[in-house]
């Protein structure tokens, strides 16, 4: 079972390339990052034709995204967060007792929440988020996630995890909306310089590498490499 799912539709505004509409097993989300950027790549690989040479219009229900290509790599800017600001005593309670760690592991927390639901927990070191055996019964609703750090000289710069059972998928192995959030959080308050790398998907067997970079305007990109794997035709 995928975690995500896409049908391209033609965009309902003349700003927009396409329409996208992303489900997961559970329900429709109004946007996704790793979505965002397999869906772009195959409409291209399939004669789409933007209006712009280096950017693609996304329609979502998040709004517009953009998406950036250059040098075989594809970005795209990270929504706005449309609810910010640290967590509620209560619920960061729950988070911390379902990952089975203790509150002053907890360096920071926010909810970054770009349109899935999405929060965080700081942790101090990549090694503990590795570590995180959650008990998700604890938050059936969650969507939540852990970030640490590597040491100093380490190709990536942190890993992050992200769970989602509230819309059933226990992990994902690489959410680029939570790396987006995560990227404008991290960015905004010094906690992260202004490009680095993150993994993820390392306890999945994957090996997720996203790049984030805060450009002079204010913007978060979040680009990785995609790649076709499956081809295919349905008659419905």
């Amino acid at each position: 079972m995928f975690s995500e799912t896409t049908f391209v539709l033609p965009p309902t505004t003349p700003e927009a390339d396409y329409r996208l509409r992303i489900f997961t097993p559970d329900g429709e989300l109004p946007f996704a990052g790793h979505p965002t950027l397999g869906s772009a790549h195959a409409w291209l690989e399939n004669g789409g034709t933007p209006r712009r040479d280096d950017r693609v219009v996304q329609e979502c229900g998040a709004g517009l995204v953009e998406v950036h290509r250059g040098e075989g790599v594809l970005s795209f800017a990270a929504p706005p967060t449309i609810r910010d600001g640290a967590l509620e005593q209560e619920f960061l309670d729950e988070v911390v007792t379902a990952f089975g760690i203790s509150r002053d592991q907890v360096l920071d927390h926010q909810w970054v929440d770009n349109g899935p639901g999405w929060a965080v927990v700081r942790l101090a070191t990549a090694q503990e988020v590795l570590a995180l055996e959650p008990d998700l019964s604890r938050i059936p609703t969650a969507m939540v996630g852990a970030v640490g750090a590597y040491p100093e000289g380490s190709p990536f710069e942190f890993e992050l995890r992200t769970f989602a059972p509230g819309v059933g998928v226990a992990e994902d192995p690489v959410c680029g909306s939570m790396n987006a959030s995560v990227g404008q959080w991290l960015t905004r308050t010094g906690a992260a310089p202004a490009r680095y790398r993150v993994s993820q998907g390392a306890r999945l067997g994957r090996a997720g590498d996203i790049t984030i970079t805060a450009d002079q305007d204010g913007a978060v990109w979040v680009g990785g490499a995609t790649a076709t794997r499956i081809r295919g035709t349905i008659n419905l």
